[in-house]
C-alpha cells in the first residue's frame, strides 16, 4: 500500500473517532492536530512509537475497544455497551476479512453451569446486536466461558464488575 493511501486511511479513521466522540472533525483537516497527537490520544501507538494501523487487531483493541461490561446476573446491553459495539460494528464492517470470535465471561458468583448460561445469553446478545448494525452473523463465533477466564480473582465487586464481559476477538486473517 502506497503511503498517500495509507495516510488517507488514517485521517479517516481519525475523522471518524472524532466524530464518534463528539468532537470538531473539521478540526483534523484543519491542521489544528497532527496525526501523531491523534493517535496518541487514542492511545494507538505501537511499542516502537509508530501510529497503529487501524486495520490492525491492536487498533481494535486498543482504539475501538473489544469488550463490553453487563450488570450483575443481566444480559441486557447497556447503552455504554451499545456505544462500543457500534463503533466494532463499523470497524468490522470496514474490515471485512477474517473471523470474529464473541467471548462470554462471568464473574465468580454461582454454579459453573449458571455462569456457562449466562455467559452464552451475554456473547449472544453482543452477536445479536452485531447483526443488527449489519455484520454477517457467518462471521461470528461464541464461546461461552463462565467464569473460568476471570481477568481478576478476588472476592469483591471490583473484580466481579470486571469479570461480567463479553470480548470481540478479531481472527488472524486481518492484521496483527
Amino acid at each position: 500500500m502506497s503511503i498517500s493511501k495509507l495516510g488517507w486511511i488514517l485521517v479517516a479513521a481519525l475523522a471518524l473517532t472524532a466524530c464518534s466522540r463528539g468532537e470538531n472533525a473539521d478540526a483534523l483537516f484543519q491542521g489544528q492536530t497532527s496525526l501523531e497527537d491523534e493517535f496518541a490520544a487514542a492511545g494507538a501507538l505501537g511499542p516502537d512509537g509508530q501510529p497503529l494501523p487501524p486495520t490492525s487487531r491492536a487498533f481494535f483493541q486498543q482504539v475501538i475497544g473489544d469488550r463490553v461490561f453487563f450488570s450483575v446476573d443481566q444480559h441486557q446491553l447497556t447503552p455504554e455497551a451499545t456505544a462500543v459495539l457500534d463503533q466494532q460494528a463499523n470497524w468490522l464492517l470496514a474490515n471485512a476479512a477474517g473471523t470474529i470470535t464473541i467471548e462470554g465471561h462471568a464473574d465468580e458468583q454461582g454454579t459453573r453451569d449458571y455462569n456457562i448460561a449466562l455467559s452464552n445469553r451475554r456473547a449472544a446478545a453482543v452477536r445479536d446486536y452485531l447483526v443488527t448494525r449489519g455484520v454477517p452473523d457467518g462471521r461470528l463465533t461464541l464461546v461461552p466461558f463462565g467464569k473460568e477466564r476471570p481477568v481478576e480473582v478476588c472476592s469483591t465487586e471490583a473484580c466481579y464488575s470486571k469479570n461480567r464481559r463479553a470480548v470481540t476477538v478479531v481472527g488472524s486473517a486481518i492484521g496483527s
